[in-house]
C-alpha cells in the first residue's frame, strides 16, 4: 500500500489540483451546504491520505474527505 492521496475514482491527487464534489456536503459548524458539482481549485494535501485541505467561496480552511471528490 502506498501513501498516495486518491479521489473516489482512484485517480492520484496532487497539490494545486482542482476537484469536483460528487455529493452535497453539509459543513460542520456553519449553515452552509456545498452542492454536488462544486469545483474546488488549488487543493493542498495533508498528512492523511483520506483528506485534503481547500478554500471555497463560502468557507475558508476546509478539510474534505477524498471519498466525496473526483479530479476535475
Amino acid at each position: 500500500m502506498t501513501d498516495e492521496t486518491r479521489d473516489s475514482n482512484g485517480t492520484i491527487l496532487n497539490d494545486g489540483d482542482s476537484v469536483t464534489l460528487i455529493k452535497d456536503l453539509k459543513v460542520k459548524g456553519t449553515s452552509e451546504t456545498l452542492k454536488r458539482g462544486t469545483l474546488v481549485k488549488n487543493i493542498r494535501l495533508t498528512g492523511d491520505t483520506g483528506e485534503i485541505e481547500c478554500n471555497t467561496k463560502q468557507v475558508k480552511g476546509l478539510v474534505l474527505k477524498t471519498a466525496f471528490l473526483k479530479k476535475a
